[in-house]
């Protein structure tokens, strides 16, 4: 057998890269290749559109194993196996605990409590965990950062109490003051003190991590990849110089730290993201400590709401179903997945439900949680797993250099880059340069918000004269609108109208290239909840606009060829300025002609360079809307 196969080998020599790039320029047929191949990234590298042996020979990430540091392969040896965490809001402890109770037994083995400030007491946690064997799951709380020690107490108690060996229990406690500190812009920095007490109280729970890194708020405040795992690791970072400065050995405070990463729409970039984030956080920790268990990084992974929609919402559950597979192929420790309804209502159980399920289908039908890295050796992972690490590594420094994240947090650096980042992704949605299926592209046509409203308000943990929950800012906070918002809050103005504006296809001409623009021009049209009228064509464009009048149309648009626009666009205008003043004609495309044809009076023209969501807000304000 050998022998065959060295022989069947033989036969073949292996194209060399340049004949790999020689034949992807002939199927190019003249379209550049670094513009139409080459994948330019938001994180500041490019990506080659294929890697060879030699590309990966060279990486570090290739000759490590899993369960070994860096970690880069994950932190276990012979499985992948994670967490299935469901977040529950009750805050009644009968409440909680009933719900509790019911998504066991539908597959979740991570809970995770809302502990009220006025409640970080034994008899509390008692009716919370009533009947959960605290051994078989594992148990996340959160509760007001001044009460974490409290909360810690209790629950050692509480564990103690019931006979349960204390080392084998796993858990969190959320606390992470610097989190407030970006999300609402005040300066919780006297809660830090509380952090070496909180490690002391757990000290018979080995494995309850207690200092919080909430980096998932990054990304759901539209971060870049890189952004969120550099800004993320100088975080953790500054609680570990904080904690070994106080005391706390490095190992014990390493060992305590828990990382909360959102997971992004991007497939690929999120699982070098969890891959890069193992390696580099393991490098940080080994500067403290030889104990290379402590710098093995424990991920919690939440599915974005940032990419989520209003409208078209089951769409929400395609996006949480990848999210979640790239988590999963990379190893994290447990998983969140957003219900899809969250953008406009409290979760139902049927939405609940699909989010339990999304998980459970990867590890019992696609066996997800057998596999150990299963992208480990591809070359474009391994490639991408590099790149990402060294720009996140490149911002991790530069926030050291300016005297840490901290540091940085109180001079407003670390929102003031996450809200342009954010400011520049909305006017991307808008230009339509990033892509929301369902909100700026391929919108659903007939879809009502039924009463539908966008679910945002502000949710504090505890208010008390000593430490009011609506104080001035002590800084800037970061913005976390959906990128959808804008065209959320567009269609919804539409719907309110008193007439739903209706846009007319007038097409003519070439065959192809009025069904073309005419497609275009209904799924551009339709993102502002216009109904759209599509034609299969008219002989003439007088005819076309005597059955736009005759529907009752508020817009027209002309859908041809370029080369015919300087024929039809004049006729079709004069024409519809003829049967009705008040419609706004557009002509959909950037013809040659387009300066002729403006100096007719046509002021309207959509295509893909323009900016969408600017354009239908002023074509609603054209419309009185």
């Amino acid at each position: 057998m050998a022998d065959s196969k060295e022989k069947l080998f033989a036969d073949f020599t292996a194209p060399t890269r340049q004949e790999w790039r020689d034949k992807i320029e002939v199927d190019l047929k003249g379209a550049d290749y670094e513009k139409k191949m080459v994948w330019r990234t938001n994180e500041g590298f490019s990506m080659q559109p294929f890697y060879r042996k030699e590309d990966v020979d060279q990486l570090a990430t290739v000759n490590a194993l899993p369960g070994e540091f860096p970690y880069v392969r994950g932190n276990k040896k012979d499985n992948n196996q994670w967490f299935v965490r469901q977040n529950i809001e009750e805050v009644d402890a009968k409440a909680a605990n009933a719900k509790a109770l019911d998504v066991l037994n539908k597959g979740v083995n991570s809970l995770g409590f809302h502990v009220p400030a006025d409640q970080c007491n034994k008899e509390y946690l008692a009716a919370l965990l009533d009947g959960i064997c605290a051994d078989c799951v594992e148990l996340n709380f959160r509760t007001c950062q001044r009460h974490s020690v409290e909360l810690a107490e209790a629950l050692v108690a509480y564990f103690t109490e019931k006979g349960y060996d204390l080392a084998k229990l796993q858990g969190s406690i959320n606390f992470d003051p610097i989190s407030k500190m970006l999300k609402k812009g005040k300066d919780t920095t006297p809660a830090l003190q509380f952090a070496p007490a909180l490690i002391a109280a757990l000290a018979k729970l080995p494995q309850f991590r207690c200092i919080n890194v909430n980096a998932d708020l990054l990304n759901n405040s539209g971060a870049y990849v890189y952004q969120e795992l550099g800004y993320a690791l100088a975080w953790a970072g500054e609680y570990l110089d904080e904690l070994v400065e106080a005391g706390v050995p490095a190992e014990e405070a390493a060992r305590r730290i828990k990382f909360n990463f959102g997971i992004s729409g991007v497939y690929f970039m999120e699982i070098a993201k969890f891959r890069a984030a193992r390696m580099l956080w393991a490098e940080i920790v080994k500067q403290y400590t030889d104990d290379k268990e402590a710098a093995k990084m424990n991920v919690c992974a939440t599915t974005s709401t940032y990419n989520l929609t209003l409208f078209d919402s089951y769409v929400n559950m395609l996006r949480t179903q990848t999210e979640t597979m790239s988590a999963a192929i990379a190893n994290v420790d447990s998983i969140v997945v957003t219900p899809f309804d969250v953008p406009y209502e409290q979760p139902t159980e049927f939405a609940e439900r699909i989010a339990r399920n999304q998980q459970l289908l990867l590890k019992e039908e696609c066996h997800f949680d057998k596999l150990v890295d299963v992208s480990g050796g591809s070359y474009f992972v391994e490639e991408l797993t590099v790149a990402i690490a060294q720009q996140a590594w490149k911002l991790f420094l530069a926030v050291e250099e300016e005297g840490g994240f901290l540091a940085a947090v109180k001079a407003g650096k670390i929102q003031e880059a996450i809200n342009t980042t954010d400011a520049a992704r909305h006017a991307n949605v808008g230009k339509r340069k990033e892509f929301l299926l369902g909100t700026n592209q391929f919108p659903n046509f007939t879809e009502k918000s039924e009463g539908k409203e966008p679910a945002d308000g502000c949710v504090c943990c505890c208010s008390t004269a000593a430490y009011p929950t609506c104080e001035e800012p002590a800084f800037p906070a970061l913005k976390t609108s959906r990128l959808a918002s804008d065209f959320e809050a567009l269609r919804l103005t539409t719907e309110k109208a008193a007439k739903q504006p209706i846009a007319f296809m007038l097409t003519i001409g070439n065959l192809a290239m009025r069904q073309a623009r005419a497609q275009f021009s209904c799924n551009f049209l339709a993102a502002a909840g216009y109904k759209v009228m599509d034609n299969l064509g008219f002989p003439t464009v007088e005819e076309g606009v005597e059955a736009a009048v005759k529907a009752g149309a508020d817009i027209v648009v002309l859908c041809s060829s370029d080369d015919e626009y300087a024929e039809y666009g004049v006729p079709a205008f004069n024409a519809l300025k003829a049967a009705d003043p008040k419609a706004i004609f557009i002509i959909a495309g950037a013809p040659a002609c387009a300066e002729d044809l403006k100096a007719a009076g046509i002021e309207n023209f959509i295509h893909v360079r323009v900016d969408q969501l600017k354009t239908l807000k002023e074509l609603n304000q054209k419309l009185g809307i």
